[in-house]
């Protein structure tokens, strides 16, 4: 288990993340007819270890018998992200769980608050967990190393930091072993 927390608010971390590897802005008109990724699988790419599989599959096993919506791709990279939100219960805040999976993104690169980052492990994958990553409370975070690329897992829980991280230190050991193995 990481030793430090990491809240992270899932949806402006996907769109940061999506919006850091542009250069130029793109001219042209969009065309809806266009064939390309599904919304549940990532590009089928032999160098990418994530090829073929489901950000939103894997959160849904994770999750199973938790009383969690079935998990929805994200709108800045349906193809690489998903989330599942609970909106608030009596006085239970609204939790909001993410799962993106970044081919060729070094799991150690972009830690936006290295002040409140600590390196470890989820079960025996080296992982770095983040408290408050866009420095906004009850944000958590956590990077696992997937080979060379990352899989990032991220928590917004109303504006308590240390539950939102001890929420997903619970989940974490149980999406890390669905993703693909560091061997």
């Amino acid at each position: 288990m990481i030793a430090r927390r990491v809240p992270v608010a899932f949806t402006a971390l996907t769109l940061g993340f999506c919006l850091a590897g542009c250069t130029s802005a793109v001219s042209g008109q969009a065309n809806p007819s266009s064939p390309g990724p599904t919304a549940n699988s990532t590009a089928a790419d032999p160098s990418d270890p994530f090829a073929g599989m489901s950000p939103c599959t894997i959160l849904d096993q994770a999750l199973a018998g938790q009383d969690f919506p079935q998990a929805v791709p994200s709108v800045a990279s349906p193809e690489h992200s998903c989330h599942s939100f609970k909106p608030t219960s009596g006085d239970t805040p609204a939790l909001d769980l993410g799962l993106v999976l970044q081919a060729g993104g070094n799991y150690r690169n972009n830690v936006n608050n290295p002040a409140k980052a600590s390196e470890g492990k989820v079960n025996d994958r080296p992982a770095i967990e983040e408290q408050e990553p866009l420095h906004v409370k009850g944000q958590c975070s956590i990077r696992f190393q997937v080979r060379d690329s990352r899989a990032l897992m991220s928590l917004a829980f109303g504006s308590d930091t240390a539950a939102a991280c001890k929420k997903i230190e619970e989940l974490a050991p149980k999406v890390e072993p669905l993703l693909p193995k560091n061997n």
